[in-house]
């Protein structure tokens, strides 16, 4: 499938999703938003997509929403709630995703590009890019998310800091905040971020799905019912052939090979 706004691209086991607006900062309008949700539906569906990594063509990541854009033109209140909507679906759909998601930030990620990464499950960093939430400095407020994502990551004094005060941090401000997975140079980012979904794109879908899912309702279940689910988790996986391959390869002393039954 073909998008106005973005690159998708499948590569060795994941699919690169990389916003193509470079000439506006890859900053977000209504099509982007509809053509982000599609490439990700696309990715879910694809059996051989284990992993998604999203990344910027040109010099950012994503700076927001498009001022240009939305000032002009009349929009209807409803037009209005439609696209702010679709943000917050778009952070859903990734949050959601049942194969890990993996941003690549080079240089700005801004508002809604800070909202989308936070979304994702690993936050790749060049040293010199920068992510912060604008939002309360212009007169509006934060969306896709970020008052549940953002104080799990780094903890609520300091998503409070990061929110009120809109200041933008670097990659290693944000790997040592736990904000970033990892922070690299700049000039190294693609590789590490790519090294990186290889590796997870080898593992059993079915029991990486599991695990998202699980690590992403946890702080909203007890420890009695996060028990339970965990083991209805391992009971699941006993029953699928990736399991048994998983068994075999250790006990033969070589790579799994899974294929997500």
């Amino acid at each position: 499938m073909l998008f106005e706004t973005l690159i998708y691209t499948f590569k060795d086991g994941y699919a690169e999703i990389r916003f193509n607006r470079p000439h506006r900062l890859n900053a977000v309008i209504e099509p982007f938003y509809k053509d982000l949700l599609a490439a990700l539906s696309q990715a879910e569906a694809d059996p051989e997509v284990r992993a998604v990594l999203l990344t910027g063509e040109g010099r950012a990541f994503c700076v927001g929403a498009d001022m240009k854009e939305h000032g002009s033109g009349d929009r209807s209140q409803y037009q209005r709630r439609q696209y702010l909507q679709l943000g917050n679906d778009v952070c859903e759909a990734m949050f959601r995703l049942s194969k890990p998601v993996v941003a690549a930030i080079n240089g700005y990620a801004l508002g809604a590009g800070a909202e989308m990464a936070c979304s994702c499950d690993f936050i790749f960093m060049g040293e010199t890019a920068k992510i912060g939430f604008p939002e309360v400095s212009i007169g509006t407020c934060v969306g896709g998310g970020v008052t549940s994502f953002l104080p799990r990551l780094v903890g609520l004094a300091k998503a409070r800091e990061l929110i009120f005060t809109g200041v933008k941090i670097d990659g290693p401000e944000a790997e040592r905040i736990g904000l970033a997975t990892r922070s690299v140079a700049d000039d190294a980012l693609l590789d590490e971020a790519e090294a990186f979904i290889k590796q997870l794109a080898t593992k059993a879908p079915i029991s990486m799905s599991l695990v998202k899912k699980l690590l992403n309702n946890a702080s909203h279940a007890d420890l009695d019912a996060q028990l339970q689910h965990e083991l209805d988790g391992v009971f699941m996986c006993t029953t699928t052939q990736d399991w048994q391959e998983g068994v075999d390869a250790f006990a033969q002393k070589r790579p799994p090979v899974f294929k997500g039954c």
